[in-house]
């Protein structure tokens, strides 16, 4: 892929990304769940998943907590209405709380916290309260770092690391890009570093020869010598989950916008590659890629995440393979309009229809997931509002 801008395409070229009045459209659909959600769970969390298109309700615990912080964001954003970023401003205390007192937090997930609920809240209104947490949870995340492998360990005890909990997964990449925000914001190196350092093993290690990957990679706990890759997600260890190539590609476009690492868009044009030659007719996939078709749940969250990452790499690319990509982009995002999204008639929580928390776990198949929700907005917003700057 040759470097270059994009110049927002809405209206050039229909065959590139909706309409605005489409979009539009779409964001009044998902602005009235949003309101009916502000109701329903004020001053608490949906749960990741729902059943029968409600969510659970959660306190902050979850490693999902931020999506629904992020999606009022989003909202005030595009909208420009307050009661949006009260909202979500509101929970603040409860994210700094979380990390300052180590509850619920024995894992890597601080950007997908931090970067959606407390980011924005220091951008876009200056709370020294969320900035202050957003270090903390940089400092977090930090302290996850395994010297041998050189990577960031998903979610053992890091005081009690054994053979089957020293590993990472694909996931990570996109919570190290609060570590380059963080580099930034105090001029310390050592984020960027370690954010580098797993970057660079996650490339090395999780995508194979096919371009697909992995979801975890195992390494050996005394010498740090790459073992193999598994899943706890996918249909078996040889097969490829959706969301986590999912994952991979947007969180590979994020780390170039940060690094300008080749080596990063090149994964992400490989990544990409497999991940469009393995959709279904309607361009949004099954929860395995193994499925092309068949009864198998889809997972719409996974075309959505999809959708950003390209819109955050046409930043950078614009060659014929980028404006390939662009074009399948284009298709999944409409199919998610048109085909996937809820309608606030239909009692419905979730914004994004027929998502999929984990099949084998069996939690939340063929159901809105909040995730879906914030990437479906956030897809929206990066192409209705120009100079909307990204919470990653």
């Amino acid at each position: 892929m040759r470097g270059g801008g994009r110049e927002n395409k809405m209206n050039n070229d229909i065959n590139v990304w909706p309409s605005e009045k489409k979009l539009r459209d779409a964001l009044d659909k998902a602005l009235s769940i949003v309101e009916k959600n502000m109701v329903t769970f004020k001053g608490i969390f949906p749960g990741n998943g729902a059943k029968d298109n409600l969510y659970f309700h959660e306190d902050n615990t979850s490693w999902t907590a931020g999506f629904w912080p992020g999606i009022l964001w989003l909202s005030y954003e595009l909208t420009g209405d307050k009661k949006y970023s009260d909202c979500a401003l509101s929970y603040v205390e409860s994210f700094y709380e979380r990390i300052s007192k180590k509850r619920y937090v024995n894992h890597h997930d601080m950007g997908f916290l931090y970067s959606l609920s407390c980011v924005p809240a220091y951008t876009l209104f200056d709370s020294s309260q969320a900035k202050t947490a957003t270090i903390m949870a940089a400092n977090h995340l930090c302290n996850r770092y395994m010297e041998k492998g050189e990577f960031i360990n998903a979610w053992s005890d890091i005081n009690n690391v054994t053979a089957e909990s020293y590993h990472y997964i694909i996931d990570c990449l996109m919570n190290i890009p609060l570590l380059y925000r963080v580099s930034e914001e105090t001029g310390d190196m050592k984020y960027r570093k370690i954010a580098e350092k797993h970057l660079n093993t996650t490339m090395k290690t999780i995508i194979r020869e096919d371009n697909s990957t992995y979801h975890s990679y195992l390494f050996d706990v005394k010498t740090g010598k790459p073992i193999r890759g598994i899943t706890q997600q996918g249909f078996s260890d040889a097969s490829t989950w959706s969301r986590g190539q999912a994952w991979g590609i947007t969180g590979l476009a994020l780390n170039y916008s940060y690094t300008k690492n080749l080596k990063s868009a090149q994964s992400f044009g490989r990544l990409t590659d497999y991940f469009i030659k393995n959709l279904p007719d309607d361009y949004v996939p099954y929860w395995d890629l193994t499925f092309k078709d068949g009864d198998e749940p889809r997972d719409s969250s996974a075309a959505a995440i999809v959708v950003c990452g390209i819109l955050e790499m046409e930043k950078h690319f614009s060659d014929e393979k980028m404006r390939n990509f662009s074009s399948v982009g284009t298709k999944m995002l409409n199919s998610l309009i048109d085909n996937y999204s809820a309608d606030v008639k239909m009692n419905s929580d979730g914004i994004l229809l027929r998502g999929t928390g984990s099949v084998p776990h069996g939690m939340s198949v063929d159901e809105p997931v909040i995730f879906g929700d914030y990437f479906y907005l956030e897809a929206i917003a990066r192409l209705l509002k120009k100079d909307w700057k990204m919470y990653w």
